[in-house]
């Protein structure tokens, strides 16, 4: 007799197997630094309030934290105080699966357990402490990245955050023994309280009973924690930024000299400040730039297109050697489909490049009316301009446009990384372009008669990429686009037929946001940009590189996933200067040259399976 089975009760039994294994298996190893550095968040604040707020004592809230790691004992609060805040320091380190936190949280999980046996003779509170050692222990092949770049400036950073934080903390410390204290002390006597007890001296607030010595050893204690971690920040050794070496440039510039002509952003890869890997067939390269913990490279891979996937196999294994967030600022169409091929990444189009052919360059026409009147004007006001080859110039000459460029930038910090070469007048860049604006006839200024510069790059053998524009501001406006329209009309006479302009970014979205029809979603967007043009150049550059009648070519950020957009976008605004972090110039230290990365993947080492 033909017995009828049920499909879906059929299912349900391998299903419900399913699940349990994948239960019993935990979690998948790439997911466990993310849950252990939740863990390790959760179990720091827990200690923390249990440490510093006394009613938690015979609470439930001290139940649960007594079975976690710098559980309560004779010297409970600062115990509890230490360790929850070592814990949150090292939650993201293990986050980011760095192999020095996973190092200190297997030290200090049998520390914890240690304490429960030895302070508050709790078997739970080690079993749990090695609980949690545990997966650290099994899957510590997931914390394998290496340390980020590493600066003395983070001990200091690490001093104010540290010490403004125990401060904060002592503070509550301080105040949440009201029943304890003698008398009613003032803020200020309990602010000096704090201070004084960091350094591990008695202050002016006095307790009843045992609360002095609980609050002394928790101050004493957050005060330790201070200038342990800021004495090893300032003391480990350093983990020095990838640089450029002579014989990385030697390399990248082969390469250029074969292949330099794909890319207008090319020759940027001769920044000093970047790092480089090569292919394993050294037929392709990749430069970038560590910020923020996100890993930058900038336009296309240099060299031989076929050669492009070793390269960017090579900078992703770099990235995940250090737990880098991978990024692209500026690539072509060409190289955005190549890096999300063989990558996985994701693309969006960031603006256009503003390409002119000097063949098709002319200041003839309506079009150009204003642009043709301006150089006009300027010329007859006793302007005259020069455009030569780097080599063509004297080193005297060279220094006077090198200083004059610095004196007019805008901004302590010298912008550019993706599309800026850094330097003016290298006897290595002899290729590069500088247009130079005079004023004839007149008294000499601190410069002599210079008032403006543009610089401009190779780009293969017959083009040329804008690097920089600076000019005196006491000089007539419409420097810029004088230096400009020279450099076309000069540039058949130098065998030149194309040159990059600025890069706009948005530019089609400013574009066809003012277009009639343009719907309400788009005019707020080209809203938006006008507004934030207020404090970076995003509609200007798109209305100055337009009156040139550019070709625009679209340029494109290559990242991981949306939610790395904001802090690429940090990353970026910091590496090309429009953020910065640091100190002013004046109160900078000076430092070394820094070394190449030790970590960096060898050019000939082949990647196996």
């Amino acid at each position: 007799m033909p017995v009828r089975i049920d499909a879906e009760k059929s299912d349900e039994a391998p299903y419900r197997t399913r699940r349990l294994r994948g239960v019993l298996r935990g979690p998948r190893p790439e997911a466990v630094p993310a849950l252990v550095a939740r863990a390790c968040t959760l179990v720091g604040l827990l200690d923390i309030a249990a440490g510093v707020f006394p009613r938690f004592r015979h609470s439930r809230v001290h139940t649960l934290a007594e079975v976690l790691p710098g559980a309560l004992g004779p010297f409970a609060a600062a115990l509890s105080l230490s360790t929850g805040v070592l814990l949150l320091l090292l939650a993201h380190g293990l986050g980011r699966r760095k192999r020095r936190a996973w190092r200190a949280a297997v030290v200090l999980l049998p520390a914890g357990a240690l304490a429960q046996l030895t302070y508050r003779h709790s078997l739970v509170g080690a079993v749990v402490s090695l609980a949690l050692l545990a997966p650290l222990l099994r899957h510590r092949r997931e914390f394998a990245a290496l340390p980020d770049p590493g600066s003395r400036w983070r001990a200091l950073a690490n001093f104010v955050l540290m010490g403004a934080g125990s401060l904060v903390l002592g503070l509550v410390v301080v105040s949440v023994h009201p029943d304890r204290m003698v008398g009613d002390p003032s803020l200020a006597d309990r602010i000096g309280h704090v201070l004084y007890g960091l350094f591990g001296f008695e202050g002016p607030v006095e307790y009843r009973g045992t609360t002095s010595w609980t609050v002394s050893f928790s101050l004493g204690a957050l005060g330790l924690l201070t200038a342990v971690t800021t004495i090893h920040l300032a003391l480990r050794p350093e983990h020095p930024a990838a640089r450029l070496t002579e014989e990385d440039e030697a390399r990248l510039r082969a390469l250029l000299d074969k292949h330099g002509g794909r890319d207008s952003l090319g020759h940027f890869a001769l920044r000093r400040d970047k790092g480089v890997v090569f292919s394993p067939s050294g037929k392709a390269a990749v430069t970038y730039r560590v910020v923020s913990g996100v890993m930058l490279a900038g336009g296309d891979p240099i060299g031989d297109v076929e050669a492009w996937p070793g390269a960017i196999e090579r900078f992703m294994d770099e990235a995940n050697a250090h737990s880098w967030t991978p990024a692209v600022m500026g690539c072509s169409e060409r190289g955005g489909e190549v890096w999300t091929r063989e990558t996985g990444l994701d693309a969006l189009e960031l603006g256009d490049e503003a390409v002119v052919h000097t063949s098709d360059f002319s200041l003839a026409g309506r079009a150009m009316r204003n642009v043709r009147q301006m150089v006009r004007r300027i010329e007859r006001s006793g302007y005259e301009t020069r455009v030569r080859r780097v080599r063509d110039l004297g080193e005297g000459e060279l220094d006077r446009i090198r200083t004059a460029a610095d004196a007019w930038r805008g901004t302590d910090t010298e912008r550019g990384f993706s599309m800026a070469l850094g330097r003016i007048g290298d006897p290595a860049d002899g290729d590069c372009l500088l247009a130079t604006a005079h004023l004839v006839d007149a008294v000499p200024g601190p410069h002599g008669d210079l008032r403006a510069v543009l610089h401009f790059v190779p780009w293969g053998a017959d083009g040329v990429s804008l690097d920089l524009m600076r000019r005196d501001r006491s000089a007539d406006p419409g420097m810029n686009e004088l230096l400009i329209v020279a450099a076309l009309l000069a540039a058949p006479r130098l065998g030149i037929t194309r040159v990059s302009l600025n890069f706009a970014m948005f530019r089609s979205a400013l574009a066809r946001g003012e277009r009639l029809g343009a719907g309400p979603v788009l005019r707020a967007w080209r809203g938006l940009l006008v507004f934030l043009s207020r404090w970076f150049q995003i509609e200007s550059l798109y209305r100055f590189n337009a009156k040139f009648r550019p070709r625009w070519e679209p340029r494109f950020v290559v990242y991981r996933s949306s939610r790395d957009l904001p802090r690429v976008g940090l990353a970026a605004l910091r590496a090309e200067g429009f953020l910065t972090l640091g100190l002013p110039r004046a109160l900078r230290l000076r430092t070394t040259a820094p070394l190449p990365c030790p970590h960096r993947v060898p050019d000939h080492a082949v990647r196996t399976a």
